[in-house]
């Protein structure tokens, strides 16, 4: 849907920002034999993975899927444990896709800049830079093309070699970033293609069904907000004596001391029975019989 479409372009944009202010402040290649490789990998790779992980973090659906359990009314048939693997694995494909949006981006920008390329792979260049004895060992040309990419550190004869070696990096990162970003586009069409030619949905079906979708799930927020405050409005008016916004308060309880230290400190959701909960420790207090019910009446003019 359109929510989609925005969500994904507001992520992409932030992750170009996020990219060129990484580079600009934090980006400072060794250029030193084995060591370029590494940082410019790191620089590459590990923020598209945290990205990654941030993306399925924020999804609910990764929550939806891991959180609890399969409901005890399906019956145990082979057919529905089909079914409930096709359901898994699509919303897997859904929550990957939509979480690959950050890390893709990433590396696709990362390529077209070519910094992080180039010092990574500036010692392994398999060409033989302009000046140099060709008595010089491998090792000895490893090291010097380690250092093209910090041009202060780059003999004056070898900077027609260094900026050859610089164009060529360059060259390769962004046909790299550029095929990233054709793989990339044609998959989520060809994706979207083979999901619409399977759907058992017609064209405007589908749009009404995630209109649905949609409306129900704004709505089911709204009425689980509410539900949960007149829930929890009970319980607190037990212990206080009232609530929040209440007008003309006659009196108010006074807690005890024991009554205090069974609402403080930290707690697990705790089972009552099959099929209930108890949500908080003031849900546990309010559900038994307070003993002390000590009230204190207010005055009408204070």
């Amino acid at each position: 849907g359109k929510e989609v479409v925005i969500a994904n372009a507001i992520i992409a944009i932030l992750t170009i920002g996020g990219q060129q202010l990484f580079s600009f402040f934090t980006f400072s290649c060794p250029c030193h034999v084995g060591q370029n490789l590494i940082y410019g990998l790191a620089f590459l790779g590990v923020p598209a993975l945290i990205l990654l992980v941030v993306g399925y973090a924020l999804n609910n659906q990764t929550w939806r899927l891991v959180t609890g359990k399969r409901s005890p009314l399906q019956a145990e048939s082979t057919r529905n444990r089909l079914l409930q693997c096709k359901l898994t694995c699509f919303v897997l494909c859904s929550i990957t896709g939509r979480a690959l949006v950050a890390p893709v981006t990433w590396l696709a920008v990362t390529l077209i800049n070519g910094s992080y390329y180039v010092c990574a792979m500036s010692e392994y260049v398999s060409v033989y830079y302009y000046g140099a004895s060709p008595n010089v060992t491998a090792s000895e040309r490893r090291r010097i093309l380690a250092v093209f990419p910090c041009s202060q550190l780059v003999p004056p004869e070898l900077s027609r070699a260094r900026d050859e070696v610089i164009l060529l990096l360059r060259y390769q990162s962004q046909v790299a970033g550029w095929l990233l970003i054709a793989v990339v586009v044609i998959t989520v069409f060809l994706s979207y293609c083979l999901a619409s030619c399977f759907s058992p949905l017609s064209f405007l079906h589908f749009r009404y069904w995630t209109s649905y979708v949609r409306n129900e799930q704004e709505l089911f927020d709204e009425a689980a907000d509410q539900h949960s405050k007149l829930y929890a409005m009970q319980h607190v008016r037990k212990f206080f004596g009232f609530v929040p916004g209440s007008e003309n308060v006659e009196e108010i309880r006074i807690p005890s001391l024991r009554e205090w230290q069974a609402i403080s400190g930290l707690a697990f959701l705790k089972r009552v029975d099959e099929e209930h909960y108890d949500y908080s420790l003031l849900h546990d207090w309010a559900l038994k019989d307070s003993v002390n019910r000590k009230y204190l009446k207010l005055d009408e003019d204070p």
